[in-house]
C-alpha cells in the first residue's frame, strides 16, 4: 500500500465502504485492508463507491460547532477553541475551532482522490452514460473542494495530477499557491464540464440524492458573486488574496449571469406549503423533496441520523444546548412591518418577541415560546412544554425567586444551559425526542432562496435595481415581510438584511459579513450579548428584559482570510502566507 499525506491519500475508507457495493462475495476477497489501487479501478461497483464517499466527506453543517459561532449569530457554550477564533487570536499555528471547517488537508485528501478517478475512469469497464453521469459528479466535487479552500484561503495551489512517492518528491515540495483569480476560474470551469454531464433531474430514485445540472450551476453562482465582492477587489493586498487585474463590474455581471442561468431552468421555486410564514420557512429544512431544494445531504434515521438537536437544544429537555443564538443577533430582526426593532422603544422594549419577523419564531427559542413536551422529570414543573430561560418571582409569593428550566441553574441539567437566554428553533424537529432519538433533517447545501439572492444582490451592486426588486421581494414577502421599494444604499441595507435572516445558520454570515469588508469590522467587532429576562409565575406581572454582556469579541484586518497552516509552510517554503501574517 502507498503512505500517505496531504496530496497523497488511498482511498481506505472508500473501499470499506465499497465492500457492500460489489456483488461478488467479499468472504472470498482478500481483507479490505489490502485493496490495491488498481484493483478499485477493475470494477464499476469499487469505482461508484469511490465516488459515493466523495458525497459522504462533504461535511455538512450539522457537526457539534456550527460554522455560526464563529460569528456574530450565536455562540457555542462549550467553546471548543471557538473563542479563540471570535476573539481574534487566530494564527498560521492555530486557526483554532476553523480548522474542523476549513480542511487544508481533508480537502486536498478528497481532490486528490477525484484527480485520481480522473486518471483512471476510462479503463474501467463501464457503459459510457454511467461513466459521464460519475465524471459530471466528480468534476463538480473538485470544484466543491476546491472552492472550500478559496472561500477560507484565498488563491490555494491548484493540483489537477495525482503524485508518486517515489520520483515527484521535488513537485510535491515545490507547489505554490495559485492566484484567486486562477482558483476562480478554475472552479467556475469545472462547474460548467459538470453541468454539461449532469442530468437536469435524477429520474431514477436511487441517484435523487445526487448532484444535478443545478447544483454545478448553483455552485459557479455562489463562487462568482463571492469573487464580485469589495474584498476581493478593492485595496487587494496581493493576487493570492483577490484580484489585482479587470474590473469589478464585469465580475459583477458573471455573478448575475450565473444566478440567472439557474433561474431560467425553470424547475426551482420558492417552497410555501401553508398559509402561515413562519410555518413556511421552518418546513423548507424539515420537508424532503420540495422544489426549493438544489442539492442536499440526506440523513436517515436508520444509520445514525443527525445529532443536531441533541446538540442544540434546551438543557432542559436533557440536550447540550450548543450554539445559542446572540442577543447581537435577535435585534437585527425586523418588526413585521419592516421597521427596524430598538431597545429604545419602550413598548418593543417591554415586548421584544411580539410583532417581529415571521422567521424570528422559526429560528430562535426565546423565554415564552411554546416548544414541546417536557421529558417526565420537568413535566409536571411545565406541562405545556415552555420555554425558560429566566429568573421568576414564585407563584406562592415566596421571597426566592425560581430559575427557569432552560437556565444554567435548572433543576433539571445545570451544565448544558445557555449563556444568552436563547436556543437556536431553525432546523428543529419538535416531533422529534432527541435526549434518545436522531433526526433525519436535511443539510441544505444549495436552495433557491440563495440563488434569488444572489441575483438580487449582484443587479443590486451594478445599479440595475428594477431587475433585483422584484426578485428580492419573492424572498421578502414568502417570509410574510412587506415588500420593499427602497433604492440606493437602503435597498444595499434591505439585500444584506434578507441574507443575514433569510441564510441563518446556514453557513453564509461568516462570509457574507467578510466580503463586504465594513460588515465584519462593524459586527464581529465588540461585545457579544446575550439576554437577562426577569419574569414572574404569577399571571400578568410584567417582565423585564435587559441585554447583558457575556462574551468580549475582536475582529482585525488580518481575519478576513484564514492563515495558511504553518506546518504546511515548514514543509513547504514555497506556499507564501497571508499578507498580515508577513
Amino acid at each position: 500500500m502507498r503512505k500517505l499525506n496531504i496530496i497523497q491519500y488511498l482511498a481506505a475508507a472508500v473501499l470499506v465502504f465499497a465492500a457492500t457495493a460489489c456483488k461478488k462475495d467479499f468472504l472470498e476477497k482478500k481483507p479490505l485492508t489490502e485493496y490495491l489501487e488498481s484493483e478499485v479501478w477493475q470494477d464499476k461497483g469499487l469505482v461508484q463507491a469511490f465516488v459515493n464517499d466523495l458525497y459522504v466527506q462533504m461535511r455538512s453543517g450539522y457537526g457539534e460547532v456550527m460554522l455560526a459561532s464563529m460569528t456574530d449569530e450565536s455562540r457555542f457554550i462549550h467553546d471548543y477553541n471557538t473563542s479563540r477564533v471570535v476573539q481574534g487570536n487566530v494564527s498560521p499555528d492555530d486557526i483554532g475551532a476553523l480548522n474542523d471547517f476549513s480542511r487544508w488537508d481533508g480537502h486536498y485528501k478528497e481532490i486528490r482522490n477525484c484527480n485520481m478517478f480522473f486518471e483512471k475512469i476510462d479503463q474501467v469497464p463501464m457503459d459510457d452514460a454511467l461513466r459521464n453521469r460519475m465524471k459530471g459528479e466528480v468534476h463538480f466535487m473538485r470544484a466543491w473542494y476546491y472552492h472550500m479552500l478559496v472561500k477560507y484561503y484565498g488563491g490555494v495551489p491548484l493540483i489537477t495530477k495525482t503524485f508518486n512517492i517515489k520520483g515527484d518528491e521535488q513537485a510535491i515540495l515545490n507547489v505554490k499557491r495559485d492566484t484567486y483569480e486562477a482558483c476562480v476560474k478554475f472552479i467556475t470551469d469545472e462547474c460548467d464540464s459538470a453541468a454539461k454531464l449532469l442530468p437536469v433531474i435524477n429520474e431514477d430514485p436511487a441517484n435523487k440524492n445526487r448532484v444535478t445540472k443545478g447544483g454545478a450551476l448553483a455552485l459557479k453562482s455562489r463562487i462568482l458573486l463571492y469573487a464580485a465582492s469589495d474584498y476581493f477587489n478593492i485595496n487587494v493586498k496581493s493576487a493570492l488574496m483577490g484580484y489585482t487585474t479587470g474590473n469589478q463590474t464585469d465580475r459583477l455581471r458573471a455573478a448575475k449571469n450565473a444566478a440567472k442561468a439557474v433561474m431560467d431552468m425553470g424547475i426551482y421555486e420558492l417552497y410555501q406549503p401553508s398559509d402561515s410564514a413562519a410555518d413556511n420557512y421552518s418546513r423548507v429544512f424539515l420537508d424532503k423533496d420540495h422544489k426549493e431544494l438544489i442539492f442536499v445531504k440526506q440523513y436517515d434515521k436508520a444509520l445514525l441520523g443527525t445529532s443536531h438537536d441533541l446538540y442544540n437544544g434546551p438543557n432542559g429537555y436533557h440536550n447540550w444546548g450548543g450554539n445559542v443564538p446572540l442577543e447581537n443577533f435577535v435585534t437585527g430582526y425586523q418588526m413585521k412591518d419592516g421597521t427596524a426593532f430598538s431597545w429604545t422603544n419602550t413598548a418593543q422594549a417591554a415586548a421584544p418577541y411580539v410583532g417581529r419577523d415571521p422567521r424570528f419564531y422559526a429560528t430562535i427559542l426565546y423565554d415564552g415560546a411554546k416548544w414541546k413536551p417536557r421529558p417526565k422529570d420537568g413535566a409536571e414543573v411545565d406541562p405545556i412544554g415552555v420555554i425558560q430561560t429566566g429568573k421568576y418571582e414564585p407563584k406562592n409569593g415566596g421571597k426566592d425567586s425560581v430559575w427557569g428550566l432552560d437556565t444554567r441553574n435548572s433543576t433539571i441539567e445545570n451544565w448544558n444551559g445557555t449563556f444568552s437566554g436563547y436556543y437556536l428553533r431553525k432546523f428543529m424537529d419538535k416531533n422529534l425526542d432527541a435526549q434518545f432519538f436522531r433526526g433525519s433533517q436535511n443539510w441544505i447545501f444549495f436552495r433557491y432562496a440563495e440563488i434569488l439572492l444572489n441575483y438580487a444582490e449582484a443587479s443590486i451592486w451594478l445599479g440595475e435595481e428594477a431587475d433585483a426588486l422584484p426578485i428580492l421581494n419573492k424572498v421578502r414577502t414568502r417570509a410574510g415581510m412587506p415588500a420593499t421599494s427602497a433604492t440606493g444604499d437602503a435597498l444595499k441595507a434591505v439585500l444584506k438584511y434578507e441574507r443575514r435572516y433569510e441564510l441563518a445558520f446556514e453557513e453564509h454570515r461568516f462570509f457574507d459579513a467578510r466580503r463586504w469588508v465594513v460588515d465584519a469590522m462593524t459586527y464581529f467587532n465588540g461585545s457579544a450579548q446575550g439576554i437577562e429576562v426577569l419574569g414572574s409565575q404569577i399571571a400578568n406581572h410584567p417582565f423585564i428584559y435587559r441585554p447583558v454582556d457575556i462574551q468580549s469579541r475582536t475582529f482585525k484586518v488580518k481575519d478576513y482570510l484564514v492563515p495558511i497552516p504553518a506546518a504546511e509552510i515548514r514543509k513547504n517554503g514555497n506556499l507564501e502566507q497571508q499578507v498580515p501574517y508577513k
